[in-house]
């Protein structure tokens, strides 16, 4: 009888299991790419991850990570970090792949004009329906109250926070996104940059303002994350923001 209950406890928690490793895509593809196409570096003085945009498109793996995004089923998603984890990663993907399906490009905005900006048009096909960056951000991931996700999505711009060199997982995405927030917020001329009379920080801060109610507003956020015990009573101004490429998209 004891037996019984062993095995069929076994059973149960095997059937869990790959429950929720069914929650997301493999992505293990994806960790691959960012493994090898995506390394440190420094553009004006700024430290960033700079993305290999020409080697990552001729790698064999990038058509069947996007393939796997276009066949994903997003009812599976059941948990608030699941769909976080999912969307995130899936923002990264698409904003690489502007990049890669309109270069050679100077500024991923260059794949859009003022009447018809980048963010609004089509970057790919996500569960069998075309999306926008427009879309993931403000509609979807947006709407999940979730500040941190402003230092996890990368525009593909010096400015921005730095694409992280492994995908979001719904297990560790808490440490992800705390790590996110206080590598963007210590990282001099991209998320502040402290003078003797003055603080600046990123314009996301100015953009996305509303977004950090849930930690008290902008300040009581910053506090959280920098390193500081305390930061010094200053007057607070905008950091000019880099649209250019955060890599480098010469195709042989």
């Amino acid at each position: 009888m004891k037996r019984t209950i062993l095995i069929t406890t076994f059973l149960l928690c095997s059937i869990s299991a790959v429950t929720v490793q069914a929650a997301s895509p493999d992505w293990q593809s994806y960790a691959a790419l960012l493994h090898n196409h995506v390394h440190a570096g420094k553009v004006d003085n700024i430290r960033l991850n700079l993305v290999d945009y020409a080697a990552w498109a001729n790698d064999k793996r990038w058509p069947a990570l996007l393939a796997s995004l276009r066949d994903f089923d997003t009812e599976k998603l059941i948990s608030r970090n699941e769909k976080l984890a999912f969307w995130i990663n899936t923002y990264n993907i698409l904003a690489i792949k502007v990049v890669i399906d309109h270069a050679p490009l100077k500024s991923i905005r260059d794949a859009g004009s003022f009447f018809s900006p980048v963010w609004k048009k089509p970057a790919g096909i996500v569960a069998g329906k075309t999306r926008s960056l427009h879309e993931v951000e403000h509609k979807i991931l947006r709407s999940m109250d979730e500040p941190r996700i402003h230092f996890a999505i990368v525009c593909a711009s010096v400015s921005c926070p730095d694409l992280r060199l492994e995908p979001y997982r719904a297990i560790t995405l808490e440490s992800q996104l705390g790590n996110q927030a206080r590598l963007f917020l210590n990282t001099p001329g991209k998320g502040m940059k402290i003078t003797e009379n003055n603080i600046y920080i990123s314009k996301i801060f100015d953009w996305f303002a509303e977004d950090f109610a849930p930690y008290g507003g902008v300040d009581a956020f910053i506090r959280k994350y920098r390193t500081e015990t305390a930061l010094p009573t200053a007057s607070l101004s905008y950091l000019d923001y880099d649209w250019s490429l955060n890599g480098a998209t010469k195709f042989n």
